[in-house]
């Protein structure tokens, strides 16, 4: 379990004042020029170190990431651009930083576009984040205002502009290509790579693509230390997290929690447990809608990290705990993200375009029952037709729910044609 004293987001709850007078009462912006002052390649360094990854789903080294921005420029400006779009259904951990804790976000930033020589951050915001959009707006003017950022930041001599866009509500947005693309003005639609967004990313100039956690436990992490970071959690799958926990629980919630801790221990402890008790657990989704669902069984041994859930062919992604009870119909569950997948596909390419529309009204059948045995494996094809097969992983993303499922409870799916066939007969 994670000790209080190690909690970066001490103010998820919004019990604390939000703006920078109560940011800086937290510890916030508290000598960032120190932090600066390290130099560019020792703070990658050191957040490479850490053992920092990805919070926005992938898991790639987020130092690693940030090295292969060029570190002398050929005339272009860098960029560093934070994906605030969240989308992920079961996904809201995002928002309440940006809504509670924005200053941390801001810090961030800063140092992470000082680190990658980056001129601008880009903060690319979900428009139905009203509120919190407001409120970065505001933490963004009182930063300005006190020096923090703009015009020789910090006092360190480093000039750094930081803007917030609003986005217009499109899933694949998300995706950070398809991301760039809309920032630029253009239908959010994801790029072929290579180039990769560090050789030509947003206007054409090196552009780092970071979620809001990734950047946001930065300045925490060089304040305490990597070595801090790096001790708690398992090995490759370092640090504090912030899971999502929705669903069939008896108080959902956000939580700050050890990488690494039981997903057992993370739904009784913090969420109040399953409703009806762990027996009447169905099963879980356990990091977003995108990634393949697992039964109770795993459940009660897994542990909530990269490595541990690729283990049981799923995934951590956006640490979103969707949990489900026995009364849930958990075919139909899944054929609900089919149609999203479906309803949020950008249409570029083939196999997802035609694909996604293809596994939905397969799904539809499956609920009811009306279709053959055999169409099951015919419908894992065509999601194996689909997975790997397209620019961005949205294709990939509508596949896993539809092959977690039939890797699970195909003997519920063949249920229910037993009882079509008996009640068409």
């Amino acid at each position: 379990m994670l000790a209080d004293k190690d909690r970066i987001f001490t103010n998820l709850y919004g019990f604390e004042d939000w703006t920078l007078k109560g940011a800086r009462a937290r510890g916030d912006w508290d000598n960032t020029k120190a932090l600066l002052d390290k130099g560019q390649d020792a703070i990658i360094e050191e957040v490479k170190a850490s053992g920092l990854r990805g919070r926005g789903g992938a898991g790639f080294s987020t130092g690693t990431k940030w090295s292969f921005m060029p570190k002398k420029s050929d005339g272009r400006p860098s960029y560093l651009v934070v994906n605030a779009d969240e989308g992920e259904p079961g996904t809201c951990k995002d928002r309440d930083m940006m809504r509670h804790d924005p200053h941390k976000l801001i810090e961030g930033c800063l140092i992470a576009c000082f680190a990658m020589r980056a001129v601008a951050a880009y903060i690319y915001i979900r428009g139905e984040f009203w509120d919190e959009a407001n409120r970065l707006e505001h933490a963004i003017g009182e930063a300005y205002e006190a020096g923090l950022i703009g015009k020789n930041a910090c006092g360190s001599g480093y000039d750094c502009d930081i803007y917030v866009h609003r986005g217009a509500g499109a899933y694949i947005c998300g995706e950070e290509t398809a991301l760039i693309e809309s920032l630029e003005g253009k239908k959010g639609q994801p790029r072929l790579k290579p180039p990769f967004p560090a050789a030509c990313g947003v206007w054409g100039c090196p552009t780092t693509v970071n979620n809001v956690e990734s950047i946001a436990v930065v300045p925490t992490i060089l304040r305490r230390g990597a070595q801090w970071f790096a001790s708690i959690g398992r090995p490759n799958n370092t640090g504090t997290k912030v899971f999502c926990i929705s669903g069939h629980v008896n108080k959902p919630c956000n939580v700050e929690d050890a990488m690494g801790v039981p997903l057992k221990d993370l739904i009784e402890r913090h969420a109040g447990g399953v409703r009806g008790g762990w027996d009447n657990l169905l099963a879980v989704i356990p990091g977003g809608s995108s990634v393949p669902v697992i039964p109770k069984d795993i459940c009660d041994t897994v542990l909530m990290d990269f490595d541990s859930l690729k283990n049981v062919k799923s995934g951590l992604g956006t640490a979103a705990v969707i949990v489900m009870d026995k009364s849930t119909d958990i075919v139909k569950a899944i054929a609900r993200l089919s149609k999203f997948y479906m309803h949020e596909s950008c249409g570029q390419c083939t196999p997802c375009r035609e694909g996604t529309g293809w596994l939905w009204r397969m799904m539809e059948r499956m609920v009811k029952g009306e279709a053959f045995p055999e169409e099951i494996d015919q419908m894992l094809d065509v999601a194996s037709r689909i997975e790997g097969h397209t620019i961005c992983a949205l294709g990939d993303a509508a596949a896993w729910p539809v092959q977690g499922l039939v890797r699970h409870f195909r003997s519920e799916i063949e249920r229910r044609m037993r009882e079509f066939t008996r009640r068409a007969a």
